[in-house]
């Protein structure tokens, strides 16, 4: 076993003056010093076959020469590494271009909520954000939806324990401001909300843009020339806008705005089902209820709220059938963008 130790010793110590480059230096420890297959390490593991006497002389004969080997080692990776090793290195171009290094690019949710955030603050909205954690009392109650109220069915949401909630919209924020602030006020809540809703055109997370105005003398024409401004900023045409009436707890009277179809322009076609219009958004007048809630007087001040989801949105703007697309992370989709 001295002979074997010891023809391995020179054997490992030639081979290391062989190595040229980092990947035969690597080899060369795998091969040698490697702790599962080493060469090295076979014959260690062979110490116990030795007799008694012999054992102590062998084993102190193999640690000196693993010592050794592991020291001529690290001297060589230290030449490696300092560029005194005397192997040859490829010759540098220095006249070829630089290596293409692709840059990422924002998602496109979050690019379409800051052209959406950008629009409406050159409208003169400041923008506000609130916790995702929400309290029953200001995502509901606060918006005119008490306890039972059957409206509240229409969020389908996500308790954390029965006070405490995943918000299902950004408008609480609406409640937090106005009890704390005294109009004239003019504020969009950006961020995400949650329900329990999944399939092709609902996610159980969103992205959603609530705004509100309140101030003296306040109307719904006010409102429709906000988001006629609006829709033809984001969409960057002019695009015919329709009102329908409807129904939110928190505003009256309500309605649901759509604009003519971005793909056929309001002449029919598959994506708005032959109807020519798209709905964009819901909106409405603030339920004098939800002004009184936070101390404001309904026969001085008035106000307007909508609210929009990104998602659809940006699927609108870009002609996108699916939403699951946003979440998939698949560089295809998102590189376009």
């Amino acid at each position: 076993m001295e002979t074997q130790l010891r023809a391995l010793q020179q054997e490992a110590l030639d081979a290391l003056e062989q190595t040229r480059d980092h990947a035969s230096l690597e080899s060369f420890r795998v091969t040698y010093l490697g702790r599962k297959g080493g060469r090295l390490t076979a014959i260690l593991r062979q110490l116990g076959t030795a007799s008694p006497e012999e054992r102590p002389r062998l084993g102190q004969l193999a640690n000196e020469i693993k010592t050794e080997i592991e020291r001529c080692f690290d001297q060589r990776k230290e030449q490696f590494a300092t560029g005194a090793s005397g192997a040859s290195s490829p010759m540098v171009d220095l006249s070829l271009p630089g290596r293409y290094v692709p840059f990422g690019s924002r998602h496109p949710i979050s690019q379409v909520m800051d052209e959406i955030c950008a629009i409406f603050e050159g409208l003169g909205f400041a923008v506000a954000e609130g916790p995702d954690v929400e309290t029953d009392f200001y995502n509901f109650e606060a918006l005119n939806l008490p306890q039972h109220h059957p409206a509240r069915d229409m969020h389908d949401t996500f308790y954390v324990t029965d006070s405490i909630l995943l918000r299902t919209h950004t408008s609480p924020m609406q409640a937090r401001i106005m009890e704390t602030q005294d109009p004239p006020l003019r504020y969009i809540s950006p961020g995400k909300v949650y329900r329990r809703d999944s399939d092709i055109t609902h996610t159980p997370m969103f992205h959603q843009v609530e705004g509100f105005l309140v101030d003296r003398d306040v109307s719904f024409a006010d409102l429709k020339g906000v988001l006629t401004s609006f829709s033809q900023r984001m969409f960057e045409r002019d695009l015919a806008l329709r009102f329908r009436p409807s129904f939110f707890p928190f505003t009256e009277p309500s309605a649901e705005v759509d604009i003519a179809c971005v793909i056929c322009n309001g002449t029919g076609c598959r994506v708005c089902k032959q109807t020519g219009w798209l709905e964009i958004l819901g909106s409405g007048l603030i339920d004098p209820a939800v002004l009184v809630q936070v101390g404001y007087d309904p026969d001085v001040y008035s106000g307007f709220a909508f609210g929009m989801g990104v998602e659809r949105i940006a699927m609108l703007k870009y002609g996108i059938d699916d939403i699951r697309l946003y979440y998939e992370n698949d560089l295809r989709f998102l590189s376009q963008f």
